[in-house]
């Protein structure tokens, strides 16, 4: 009799087991679907407490929190002791309410209370770079409308035939940080010729020639592919308009296929097309010390 107790307690544990297994599959495999415009791992995007009614007033210190100087309670401290100043005025009164057009300063620098947001698109064919278009073309913003309600914008462009590693940020400093054409950021993209390259004009473009704005080379310049010499991989720091196409234009080479691989650290591992997702800490933090 022991012995059947024993066995039947067994074969509820092992019952307990696959049906715990059962679901914890059934969990996962619902967690990697995904649908256009969301994020590709499935993940729902971080709770935030970004979504700022510009009508509204809000509390001074979390418009401070907001603003990435310090935390709610850290931002009653400088406001009791005098650090903030709201249009000019220093404010030290808990419990103050500021709206968006107020000028808001900690320490004499002036904040935004909108929370920095870092997004990577995986751009596909068709989509114009830009945030409004007046021809009504589907843009790049159709695609990622739905996450996060902060206003975020592209940085640099693709063309509209032309694929890849998007960033889309609100932080303007670093926008400008990375477009700038002084600070020269790499970028590698993987062209499909409608012939194949010859070594020597592969040469050419690697030691520089002339276009019309100028002398343009490639930073470093190969076939992707030994065996089909239409594959090229190119890597490039111009920001110059359509730079990669007007080079191969250059030897009388169509570009059928224009993809961005890389851009400024950041790579499309993992994200389909048309897809994208929140850089993590790590990449935002690489990518400001740039």
């Amino acid at each position: 009799m022991k012995r059947k107790n024993s066995q039947d307690n067994q074969g509820r544990r092992n019952r307990k087991q696959f049906s715990k297994k059962q679901t914890t599959e059934n969990s996962s495999q619902g967690q990697r679907k995904s649908t256009p415009g969301k994020n590709t791992r499935g993940d729902k995007p971080p709770r935030r407490k970004t979504g700022i009614n510009p009508l509204e007033p809000l509390r001074l210190n979390r418009y401070l929190a907001n603003a990435g100087v310090c935390s709610r309670r850290e931002a009653d401290k400088y406001i009791e002791s005098g650090c903030v100043t709201v249009n000019g005025k220093i404010v030290s009164e808990l419990g103050v309410k500021v709206s968006l057009s107020d000028d808001v300063k900690f320490n004499g620098q002036s904040l935004n209370p909108q929370r920095k947001v870092y997004l990577l698109l995986n751009k596909p064919k068709g989509f114009v770079t830009t945030t409004d278009d007046p021809q009504e073309r589907k843009t790049v913003m159709d695609l990622i409308s739905k996450a996060c309600s902060e206003r975020i914008y592209p940085v640099g462009r693709l063309d509209k035939e032309t694929s890849g590693v998007l960033l889309f940020t609100n932080d303007g400093d670093l926008s400008k940080k990375l477009t700038h054409p002084s600070h020269q950021k790499k970028k590698i993209y993987h062209v499909f010729l409608d012939k194949p390259l010859t070594k020597a004009h592969l040469l050419e473009i690697a030691h520089g020639i002339e276009l019309e704005d100028g002398l343009i080379s490639a930073d470093s310049i190969n076939y992707s592919n030994e065996d089909d010499k239409r594959e090229i991989g190119i890597e490039i720091h111009s920001g110059r308009n359509r730079i990669v196409r007007r080079i191969f234009a250059h030897f009388g080479y169509e570009v059928k296929k224009l993809d961005r691989v890389y851009f400024v650290g950041l790579t499309k591992k993992n994200l389909p097309r048309g897809r994208w997702r929140f850089l993590t800490q790590t990449e935002i933090n690489q990518l400001k010390m740039q």
